[in-house]
């Protein structure tokens, strides 16, 4: 079924995000997304791997989330393949400051590095530690727009978050479908809204295309108008 779904950005990447909330809105949980989770969000999370060319995500996502290689399963691989596209999504680490250990999980599998994308005003020193575990795109603009135009070869681009990440996306309007996890949780707390930052000016027009609904959390998808 999700294949079977049109996604085609025109002159752009279409870009996708999957984010997760609890019912009062938390993203987070002491700093991590981890227990608003279940098995069906995983499930979820899996399956949507398996659509883009790359997987965009912040580095304090990368950070709180201690992430790792992407993974897929022989039988997704297999899917990827019968669609075209490389076995792996490519994955793609947003960083101003560069700011990353490069001992951490993200960059444990050699065959197959993530792109880090970070600014000309990144410390030589950490741009240099990074460029030993992955390659590394230094950006003069590294604006939403900016981003783009250097994974201007992707077709679809998943964007994983963090909040931060998703703020900038969605107030310069480069947004076509966001995939929502509804916890079945109340969290209150001071936890970030699954996008944080400047306001989209006029707010972006979305209409619901699918709900469906786990054992515990619901699931929706939206699309641009």
């Amino acid at each position: 079924m999700l294949f079977a779904e049109s996604r085609d950005g025109g002159d752009r990447p279409w870009m996708m995000f999957n984010m997760m909330a609890s019912v009062d809105g938390a993203t987070a949980v002491e700093g991590s997304a981890t227990p608003l989770s279940d098995p069906d969000d995983k499930a979820l999370f899996h399956a949507l791997r398996i659509l883009p060319d790359m997987i965009l995500v912040g580095a304090e996502t990368v950070r709180a989330e201690d992430y790792g290689p992407v993974r897929l399963d022989d039988d997704e691989i297999a899917r990827r393949r019968e669609q075209g596209l490389d076995d792996l999504p490519r994955l793609v680490v947003a960083t101003r400051s560069a700011d990353l250990d490069p001992s951490a999980r993200v960059f444990s599998d050699p065959a197959n590095p993530p792109l880090v994308v970070t600014s000309t005003d990144a410390d030589p020193s950490r741009v240099e530690a990074l460029a030993e575990v992955a390659e590394v795109a230094q950006l003069e603009d590294l604006s939403p727009s900016g981003i783009l135009e250097r994974l201007d070869d992707a077709d679809v681009i998943l964007c994983e978050g963090g909040p931060t990440l998703n703020g900038q996306f969605f107030a310069a309007g480069l947004v076509d479908e966001v995939n929502l996890t509804i916890s079945a949780q109340i969290v209150s707390g001071k936890s970030f809204r699954i996008a944080q930052g400047d306001l989209a000016d006029p707010p972006l027009a979305m209409r619901l295309d699918r709900r469906l609904i786990g054992d515990v959390s619901l699931f929706l998808r939206y699309l641009r108008n």
